[in-house]
């Protein structure tokens, strides 16, 4: 239980990551914020923590939207006194999307989280510990079957900006004792994997790419969460972990 008694909001919790970093969160004591611009899944998340014997409560949030992320933060203080936890998981990725709705998610949705939340726990005067999603790809480039952009120029442009972006908040946090770090997943088995599993080629670069020979669970990325946002890191600010299987070390 070591998030007991702490509030979380995690968002993109309605599905992979997010939705493993929501139930261990509860799993581990937290009451959760399950935010997801998907109503339906964000429900489902909370009602499956509330069935574990946990506390949670379900927002619809659209991450590009600063009034949203503002809302979903008063919504955690309103329910619960405090934001103690903030996850800005929310992100999306593959050829669908265009270079602003990616930014949008990964960047500024990020941007908006870390700003609000860093504002209401230093308000507080508690501390607290914000954690964002970056990636292996906010750290490297690469090539995949001679395609440029690899996983496509937003999206290395938008997790190198989430690195900066906890750099600095980090910073700014560090004299409150709130902690600003990151993580940088390889490749998770979660549904923004389904582009490369159309295509049998590219699942067999990432797998074979990874030198442990598998893709990552989300409950293995869900477990650094846990880790950066308890007390366990508390000496650990404005940093990342890499959870990778190995990609960036070859």
């Amino acid at each position: 239980m070591r998030l007991q008694d702490k509030t979380a909001l995690v968002t993109g919790a309605g599905s992979g990551i997010g939705k493993a970093i929501a139930s261990v969160f509860g799993r581990e004591g937290a009451k959760v914020m399950a935010c997801d611009i998907n109503e339906e899944t964000s429900r489902a998340v909370a009602s499956q923590i509330e069935d574990s014997g946990g506390e949670a409560r379900s927002l619809k949030t659209d991450t590009t939207s600063e009034e949203d992320v503002r809302a979903a933060i008063d919504a955690v203080v309103e329910a619960w006194g405090r934001v103690d936890i903030v996850v800005n998981n929310a992100g999306i990725g593959g050829p669908q999307y265009n270079w602003d709705q990616v930014i949008g998610v990964n960047e500024s949705g990020v941007y908006y989280g870390c700003l609000h939340g860093l504002q209401q726990m230093i308000k507080q005067g508690q501390g607290g510990a914000i954690v964002n999603m970056a990636s292996i790809m906010g750290l490297v480039g690469a090539s995949i079957m001679g395609l440029p952009g690899c996983a496509g120029y937003a999206y290395h442009a938008s997790k190198h900006a989430v690195i900066g972006l906890t750099r600095q908040f980090g910073l700014d946090g560090a004299p409150h004792n709130i902690r600003v770090n990151a993580i940088c997943p390889g490749w998770i088995d979660t549904p923004l994997l389904a582009p490369m599993r159309a295509v049998q080629e590219m699942m067999d670069w990432a797998v074979q790419g990874t030198p442990m020979g598998r893709l990552g669970r989300p409950d293995e990325i869900a477990k650094a969460a846990l880790f950066l946002a308890s007390d366990d890191s508390s000496f650990m600010t404005s940093s990342y972990l890499v959870v990778d299987g190995g990609w960036t070390a070859r």
